[in-house]
C-alpha cells in the first residue's frame, strides 16, 4: 500500500540520514520515478525533506526533524519475532511488514542502541537451510498460517508414504526446522481427537471450511515441538552398534554423526597401542545405518551385533563386485 510505502520511506530518511533516490528505490522495491513521486507527498504533507545537489546529494530531512510515527501495525509486530530469519519471513509472506516494523523499530530507538542494532543485522545471518539442498516448495503456507492466527479449521488433502489422505484440521502451530516447514495441527473428531505433525511441503490441497475452533486448555507450541522430537528420535534410533575406529575416524564420527557421535566418543574406552577405539553407536534401522557406517569407509569396522556386520560387509562386496575388473589407474582410469 502506498501510505506504508511513504512512512517506510520517511522512517528510512530518519534512521540512515540522506538517501539518493536510486538507494530508497533499491530499499522500498519501486522504481525512482515512484520515489520522487512519494518524497512530492511527503513535502505536501509538511515534512521537511531536503533535496541536495551534487555526487554527495541526495535526500534528507531537515536537522533536527524526528517523527513519532513508530507505532507498530498489528501484522509488523507478528512480524517482529522473523528478524533473524529473513527467508522464514518472505515465506510467509511476511517480508514487506518485517522491513517496515524493522524500519519502525530502529526509528523509536536511541541512536547509540540504533547504531548497535544496524552493527548486529550487518554481521549476523541466519540461514536455515541445509547446504546442497534447495528448500521445499510450499505452496499452501500463507492459507495454513492464516489459519493458525485466525483458528480456522481447514479441510487438507495430504501425500503421506501410502498415498494421499484427506483430512480435517485445526492448525495450532508452525515450526522451522531445518529449513523444513512443519504444522502441528489437531486432527480427529472428539475424544479420538490428538495433535499431530505434518509436513507442509506434503499438503497437496489446503481449504479452510469457515468453522472456528478453541485452541486445546494450556496448548504449548515449542513444549509439544520438543516432545515430539524426542520421540521422533527414540522411534528412529532402533539399535547399538558395536564399532572399532582409525583415528581418522575417530575425528569423523562427531561430522558424520553430530551430538550421538560425540556421545559414543565420550563414553568410549582410551585407544588401543594401534591408536584405535572401540565405540558403541546409536543407530536407527538397519538399512539406514549400513548407508550411515559405510560413509565411513575401511576406517570403521562394525564388530556387532552380528545382522548389521554380515549386512554392512555384503554390501561392501557388492560394490567391490560393481567396481571390480582391476585397480583403478591414475588419473581415474581403469588399468588392465
Amino acid at each position: 500500500m502506498r501510505a506504508d510505502r511513504i512512512v517506510s520511506l520517511l522512517l528510512l530518511l530518519q534512521n540512515r540520514g540522506r538517501m539518493t533516490a536510486p538507494e530508497l528505490s533499491t530499499e522500498l522495491e519501486v522504481s525512482v520515478r515512484t520515489v520522487y513521486r512519494d518524497v512530492e507527498a511527503l513535502g505536501a504533507a509538511g515534512v521537511p525533506v531536503l533535496a541536495d545537489r551534487g555526487p554527495e546529494g541526495g535526500y534528507r530531512l531537515m536537522d533536527g526533524y524526528r517523527t513519532r510515527l513508530t507505532g507498530l501495525t498489528d501484522a509488523e509486530a507478528e512480524s517482529l519475532f522473523l528478524i533473524g530469519v529473513p527467508t522464514a519471513a518472505r515465506d510467509l509472506g511476511m517480508d514487506a511488514v518485517l522491513t517496515t516494523a524493522r524500519n519502525k523499530l530502529s526509528a523509536a530507538l536511541p541512536a547509540p542502541l540504533a547504531e548497535r542494532a544496524a552493527r548486529a543485522q550487518d554481521r549476523f545471518h541466519l540461514d536455515a537451510p541445509a547446504w546442497f539442498r534447495e528448500a521445499d516448495e510450499v505452496p499452501y503456507l500463507g492459507v495454513i498460517t492464516e489459519a493458525v492466527w485466525e483458528r480456522r479449521v481447514l479441510r487438507v488433502r495430504y501425500l503421506r508414504w501410502r498415498g494421499e489422505v484427506e483430512r480435517r484440521l485445526c492448525p495450532l502451530g508452525i515450526v522451522l526446522k531445518g529449513g523444513t516447514w512443519y504444522l502441528a495441527a489437531l486432527a480427529g473428531e472428539g475424544a479420538e481427537s490428538s495433535v499431530r505433525t505434518y509436513r507442509v511441503s506434503r499438503v497437496q490441497e489446503a481449504h479452510p471450511t469457515g468453522e472456528l475452533f478453541d485452541r486445546p486448555t494450556g496448548f504449548d507450541l515449542a513444549e509439544y515441538w520438543e516432545e515430539s522430537a524426542r520421540r521422533l528420535e527414540a522411534s528412529m534410533l532402533k539399535g547399538i552398534a558395536h564399532l572399532r575406529l582409525a583415528p581418522e575416524a575417530v575425528k569423523l564420527l562427531p561430522m558424520r554423526f553430530g551430538a550421538i557421535g560425540r556421545r559414543a566418543l565420550e563414553a568410549a574406552e582410551p585407544a588401543g597401542d594401534d591408536g584405535w577405539v572401540e565405540v558403541h553407536l546409536e543407530v536407527e534401522s538397519l538399512p539406514v545405518a549400513v548407508g550411515d557406517l559405510l560413509r565411513m569407509g575401511a576406517s570403521a569396522e562394525v564388530l556387532g551385533p552380528a545382522e548389521l556386520r554380515r549386512a554392512v560387509a555384503a554390501e561392501a562386496a557388492a560394490a567391490a563386485r560393481l567396481y571390480g575388473g582391476g585397480e583403478l589407474c591414475e588419473g581415474g582410469e581403469q588399468g588392465e
